[in-house]
């Protein structure tokens, strides 16, 4: 039996390629993919080798894919045949998979297309957790793709007030104000600063999340956080950030630097504000599936997953009204 599976066998090339399902292993799983989804800042970074995201050829992308068990081993415990999971599986409409890799997804009213956003939630989730978000907080997330609506979301339900969303494009404004960000903010418009000044009443801001991965931008993250704030660095940024003043701009001003990539977790035990990978996987799913994480109008597209190539070449324009691309695997 043969499945099917995105490949990149070179920089900025897509295709399509059948392979063998491998044998099945007495305690592996045999898992046929509902839907993927695409993860645009980090899947185009490394797709065109951007600075910080050179890899090696081919590559088989993706990391967020919910599916159904379509077959078991003879030792397997704990799953059976028509369980929905949810994995960091790749673009596949088939994969084999030990049961410690996969999460049951129990919320039955849950659509796949809705909990296939789980594991970009839950990059941004630990990002939001490092900050240590009070009740009250003034919380500023600076970029308005899918990590950054996310942490926004995430930030409003910590108890930021208000949260705040800035970017480049009123598209992402408008969508940031349809999830839920009490502001949305272009600093084109107008100076960041007299915006922000405005909407605190003076007091500044006591988080930034950084969340478009522009290096210049890790300076502006900077300069906006007020005396003693957090400035989380979410994104991961394509380059390096020049003329950043430490003594002026983080130094002088008692900020809180955190780095948040999504690797930086316990392996095994979550602590307060540091949980574990599974920990926030199960935590997005239910938030999602009640509704407490807003999906629906992030989904930009949808297209079967043997047109992905038609996704990334849009991606790799860097189409602004993509945002959230759904993958369908099921024949």
């Amino acid at each position: 039996m043969k499945g099917r599976r995105v490949v990149w066998p070179g920089r900025a090339t897509v295709e399509i390629e059948e392979f063998e399902f491998p044998l099945l292993g007495d305690n592996e799983i045999l898992v046929a993919t509902e839907c993927t989804l695409i993860s645009p800042g980090t899947e185009r970074a490394f797709l065109l080798g951007l600075p910080n995201a050179q890899g090696n050829y081919p590559s088989y992308p993706g990391y967020s894919n919910i599916g159904v068990v379509v077959d078991i081993g003879r030792d397997v415990e704990g799953f059976k045949i028509g369980d929905r999971v949810a994995s960091s599986r790749g673009h596949t409409s088939h994969f084999v998979a030990t049961p410690d890799n996969l999460l049951k997804v129990t919320e039955r009213a849950l659509s796949s297309e809705r909990g296939v956003f789980f594991n970009l939630c839950t990059i941004a989730m630990q990002g939001v957790r490092k900050a240590k978000i009070e009740l009250g907080e003034p919380t500023l997330v600076l970029g308005g793709g899918l990590i950054g609506l996310f942490a926004m979301q995430l930030a409003r339900l910590s108890g930021g007030l208000p949260v705040i969303t800035a970017d480049l494009s009123d598209n992402r404004l408008q969508l940031a104000r349809q999830v839920g960000a009490d502001h949305a903010l272009n600093p084109e418009a107008e100076d960041l600063d007299n915006q922000l000044d405005r909407i605190t009443d003076g007091k500044g801001l006591a988080v930034v999340i950084e969340a478009t991965g522009h290096p210049a931008v890790v300076n502006t993250a900077f300069q906006l956080a007020d005396w003693g704030g957090r400035v989380v660095l979410l994104a991961s940024t394509r380059g390096e950030t020049e003329h950043v003043n430490f003594y002026r701009d983080v130094h002088r001003k008692g900020l809180t630097v955190l780095g948040a990539h999504n690797s930086a977790r316990p392996a095994h035990d979550s602590s307060p504000n540091f949980w574990t990978l599974r920990d926030d996987w199960e935590l997005s799913l239910q938030l999602i599936a009640h509704g407490r994480v807003v999906v629906d109008p992030l989904i930009t597209h949808r297209m079967p997953g043997i047109q992905a190539a038609e996704a990334y070449e849009m991606l790799m324009d860097w189409d602004q009204n993509l945002l959230g691309v759904v993958l369908n695997w099921e024949d």
